[in-house]
């Protein structure tokens, strides 16, 4: 998996990077890039109406030909259920696999409490 300098990606495993908020041109971008999946963590107009929503990401996402999935999240609190949940779809998923939100934190803090439950 290569990272060009035009995605804003940070990796936390060999199988797991995130990223800002992408809008739906980027998908073809992440596809070459090499990643097989994209989790999205935003719930819809979190960031007002500017913001793409999932329906739109999804679509260029399978367009590009990666896995999709939205698991709307809270910025403020990430439960263990979510947590969970992020877990579930990192273990389903095809690798690598890209999470955004709307910087990467929100989802850097479901994959730390996912790998703690985990143990």
């Amino acid at each position: 998996m290569s990272t060009p300098t035009e995605l804003p990606v940070r990796a936390l495993t060999a199988e797991l990077c995130v990223a800002p908020q992408l809008p739906p041109e980027a998908m073809a971008e992440v596809a070459r890039a090499g990643f097989r999946s994209v989790i999205n963590n935003r719930p819809d107009f979190e960031g007002g109406p500017e913001q793409p929503t999932s329906a739109a990401v999804e679509a260029a996402a399978r367009a590009a030909g990666l896995e999709y999935r939205h698991l709307p999240v809270a910025p403020g609190y990430q439960s263990p259920e979510e947590a969970a949940a992020f877990g579930q779809l990192l273990q389903e998923l095809p690798k690598p696999v890209l999470a955004f939100c709307r910087t990467g934190t929100r989802s850097t803090k479901l994959f730390v409490q996912a790998q703690q439950q985990q143990g």
